[in-house]
């Protein structure tokens, strides 16, 4: 019996004119875009920067070698950042709409679920904030898991999910249900891990949702939606994906320490030393072969699809397709610059910053930098705008974007000084936080507007982007090594998915907010609600 997908209406709508992640480039030079691109990582790398800078002539002063790899390191993460983030809206972005409109066209589920499971499987496996993650576990479990085996491990785990929640989308099933059913399981099997590979899966959640992943699952959402005859529907299911996708690397990782509960694991010293090296720039110059051949086999598995894509469906001119090809090429050069400045410059001073703090008999230190370094990481977030001006437009102004922005900065403040405070009192676990937080959205998710439930699910890639997934990251793992009671292994791990938490409950209550006042008003809200 051939299984079909519903029928679609092949009629393009965007829901929106404004997609998070995604700033058109559409009539500009590439000298623009870039340009454009680049005040945008400034504004987010530099808030850092400049608080390191204070605390080195203060009261956590480093060492010269170090803080100049720091400082090349921020250097190399901005140019990074820029060609990356271009290549994305060039190429990554673009090739998931169409892929996205070309799935729908078969009318065959077999196709979407094959075609699902390589896409999530892939663009995964190119996300630079899952390789500073699966890096890091390597670190610190000492070789116990590897990079490569996070990496793929967690790849399998969103690819799975993505096939579902585009399997969702085309059979309009209620996002609440399928959120519920999701979190039940990760619930009933997150009894049977322990608490290291917990806190490494809810990481691995919020990492994969990063610069790479979230545009492309959001364009391909956007792709598949827009096709579909109710507009209504289609706006609904524009968003949801995200979050539906990033909950298989926390299912594939608790699955993963199955196989690991045997073999044991130990607590590593944290992340990589500064290299002891008479020149500051042969650590970067080191790392810089080794990254790049990774990133090329990251990436080439895309550009086979995408070429065969082409042939079989696409059928692009050759202008548009080569804009493409040169997508990818800026995001392959983007996601080396970026991964050789974190892995020799950033990281390291990251760690030793947050040793350093913790060192300290006042231990008011470290919590109120970790407060300080989430609100100003989500402040300076470009992404974080986007989103405002989103929530802001389809509530015709009821929910001003100041509001959002000071709630979203104050929850992932808190969620980092939650993480630190973890570190410094033995007897806090990480389920603590998300078993209450996540209960919570969950609740929230059947009172708030569809339309809020989907947003708030995909914003934890938002909140939880580069400079958490590298320099807080690190600055939490080299807390957990300057307290005795603390295990990196444990209590170095969680802090991205509290950061990733935090959006969850804050845009799901502005939700709640915007829907009673809209009742208050006596305005019709059915264009919010399923």
């Amino acid at each position: 019996m051939k299984s079909s997908l519903p029928k679609l209406s092949f009629k393009f709508t965007l829901p929106y004119d404004i997609i998070f992640l995604i700033i058109k480039s559409k009539g500009e030079s590439n000298l623009n875009i870039l340009f454009g691109k680049f005040k945008e990582v400034l504004y987010s790398v530099l808030p850092i920067t400049t608080i390191v800078i204070l605390l080195n002539f203060t009261i956590s002063p480093l060492e010269t070698n170090v803080f100049i790899s720091f400082l090349i390191g921020a250097l190399l993460i901005i140019l990074g950042l820029t060609v990356l983030l271009s290549g994305i809206d060039i190429g990554i972005t673009p090739f998931g709409n169409l892929i996205g409109s070309a799935l729908t066209k078969y009318n065959k589920l077999w196709i979407v679920i094959i075609s699902g499971l390589i896409l999530g499987f892939f663009i995964s496996i190119a996300e630079p904030d899952l390789h500073v993650l699966a890096g890091q576990v390597d670190i610190v479990t000492k070789g116990a898991i590897p990079k490569l085996t996070m990496v793929a491990v967690v790849s399998v785990g969103i690819a799975a999910m993505m096939t579902l929640g585009i399997v969702r989308i085309l059979y309009n099933i209620k996002i609440t249900i399928m959120l519920l059913i999701v979190y039940l399981f990760i619930f009933v099997i997150s009894l049977f891990t322990t608490s290291d590979f917990l806190a490494i899966a809810f990481d691995a959640s919020g990492a994969t949702t990063g610069a790479m992943t979230t545009p492309f699952i959001l364009a391909m959402s956007i792709g598949i939606s827009a096709l579909k005859k109710d507009s209504k529907s289609s706006e609904d299911d524009s968003f949801g994906l995200v979050g539906i996708t990033s909950s298989g690397a926390i299912i594939a990782v608790i699955l993963m320490s199955l196989f690991f509960r045997n073999g044991g694991m130990s607590g590593g010293e944290a992340v990589a030393k500064i290299a002891e090296s008479d020149s500051i720039f042969l650590s970067f110059l080191d790392m810089l072969p080794t990254i790049s051949g990774e990133v090329a086999l990251a990436l080439l598995p895309l550009i086979v699809i995408f070429v065969i894509f082409q042939i079989i469906s696409f059928k692009l001119k050759t202008k548009s397709f080569f804009k493409i090809v040169k997508g990818f090429l800026y995001t392959f050069l983007g996601m080396v610059l970026f991964l050789v400045g974190v892995n020799a410059g950033f990281m390291n001073v990251a760690s030793t910053v947050g040793h350093d703090l913790a060192s300290m008999d006042n231990k008011a230190y470290v919590i109120i930098v970790g407060f300080v370094l989430g609100l100003v990481t989500i402040l300076a977030e470009p992404a974080v705008y986007v989103l405002n001006e989103q929530v802001e437009n389809v509530t015709s102004g009821s929910v001003k974007r100041k509001v959002i922005l000071i709630a979203l900065s104050a929850g992932v403040g808190v969620a980092v000084a939650l993480s630190v405070l973890r570190v410094l009192v033995p007897g806090i676990k990480l389920w603590h936080y998300l078993l209450p937080g996540y209960i919570l959205a969950l609740i929230l998710s059947f009172f708030t507007p569809d339309l809020f439930v989907g947003i708030a699910f995909d914003s934890g890639g938002v909140a939880s982007g580069p400079m958490t997934a590298t320099f807080i990251l690190a600055f939490i793992q080299g807390a957990a090594q300057s307290i005795e009671s603390a295990n990196v292994l444990i209590d170095g791990f969680g802090m991205i998915a509290m950061v990733a938490l935090a959006p969850l409950i804050t845009l799901q209550i502005l939700g709640l907010i915007y829907k009673a006042k809209t009742a208050k008003e006596g305005v019709n809200d059915n264009a919010l609600n399923s």
